[in-house]
């Protein structure tokens, strides 16, 4: 888009790093941040860290105080205009009298849509919109796909050895990759709202699926503190009720979900010869738990399930320098597909050694 200078493209840039101070603490919300500048000069910059408390822009304005006055604030997401667990922030922008504001994109979230600009112009406020828009989308997938589809973000992991084996053929599998690799999988588990997987993996792991802060990259464990440790939502499907209170899935902190088609948190229907619908129960994880991101981790039967719905948004995959044979247990089991045009291409976006482990990030590129 025309119309922005260096500076403003200098700010935003700032403004988008600062939002992704938030990525580990502020879900359901959104990453947001907040740049106010005078004359090309940082007065005041902030971002948003935890729902209920300050967003990004009333950090900013706290430190930028009277020089705010005049001043252009550059914002990653349009500023809200109602009332929530906090006043509106675009009311905040006005009280401050604030010259300008150039923001990143509007907010698909129906409450704001627009309200946020409206009220800032109505003010006497200039405001500018779509300042490096695709990196600001790229802070939030999870809260853009949810208010957009109604349904969360899905980032399918998975691990093999070089030639596609998560198992070996009497079902042992830990540990396939290395320690790096699984402290990378705690990071993402951490940036997620759910982790969701079956009662099979569940108990044939005695799985925790939680967030272990002492597992945690170094750098992670610099932008947040134990207790700061948001704890994802751990969603478990469970369609014949065989969780029991003894697994260590209950003796860990964080919320677990049991989704079946009876008696259950979250009630999902079952698909013939298909088990619970996957679709339905990413729907109502997003209405009824307010879940805009969920990390599935995955057996072979149930990856394949999210890759024929077409569900699976983005792929993690880590693959270990080993050799496991043609009888271990394979990534993917059967998709059905008989002719090559039918295949699931991937679009490679990182690729990345994660200790002596291969990290393949790809989406999927459905037809």
């Amino acid at each position: 888009m025309t119309g922005f200078t260096a500076t403003d493209r200098s700010m935003m840039n700032r403004a988008i790093q600062l939002a992704k101070n938030g990525r580990f603490t502020t879900s359901p919300n959104p990453n947001v941040g907040c740049v106010i500048a005078v004359e090309g000069e940082i007065v005041g910059e902030g971002f948003h860290f935890k729902a209920g408390e300050g967003h990004a822009e009333v950090h900013a304005l706290a430190m930028a105080n009277d020089k705010a006055v005049g001043a252009t604030a550059y914002v990653t997401l349009e500023p809200c205009s109602h009332y929530g667990r906090t006043p509106p922030c675009a009311q905040g922008l006005i009280n401050a009298k604030v010259g300008r504001v150039i923001c990143a994109m509007s907010d698909p979230n129906p409450q704001v849509a627009g309200r946020g600009f409206d009220m800032l112009r109505a003010a006497g406020i200039e405001v500018q919109v779509g300042l490096m828009e695709q990196q600001a989308r790229a802070l939030n997938p999870g809260f853009l796909k949810k208010m957009e589809t109604g349904l969360p973000f899905v980032q399918l992991k998975m691990a093999s050895s070089l030639d596609g084996q998560t198992a070996l053929a009497n079902g042992q599998s830990q540990w396939i990759t290395g320690s790096n690799a699984r402290a990378d999988v705690q990071a993402f588990r951490a940036q997620s709202c759910a982790v969701l997987s079956t009662s099979q993996t569940v108990i044939e792991d005695n799985a925790s699926l939680n967030v272990r802060y002492s597992e945690l990259p170094s750098w992670v464990q610099e932008h947040i503190s134990e207790s700061q440790l948001r704890q994802p939502q751990r969603v478990i499907l469970d369609r014949q009720n065989r969780l029991s209170p003894e697994l260590k899935l209950y003796q860990c902190e964080g919320q677990v979900v049991r989704v079946s088609s009876h008696d259950a948190d979250v009630l999902a229907p079952e698909v013939a010869g298909q088990g619970i619908c996957l679709t339905s129960t990413l729907r109502k994880l997003a209405e009824k738990q307010n879940i805009n991101h969920v990390w599935v981790e995955a057996g072979a039967t149930l990856a394949a399930s999210f890759f024929k719905d077409k569900l699976v948004d983005e792929l993690v995959l880590y693959l270990a320098p080993k050799l496991m044979g043609a009888d271990g247990r394979g990534l993917i089991s059967a998709l059905g597909l008989s002719n090559m045009e039918d295949v699931i291409d991937l679009l490679v976006k990182d690729v990345r050694m994660v200790g002596k482990d291969i990290r393949i990030i790809a989406t999927p590129v459905y037809k």
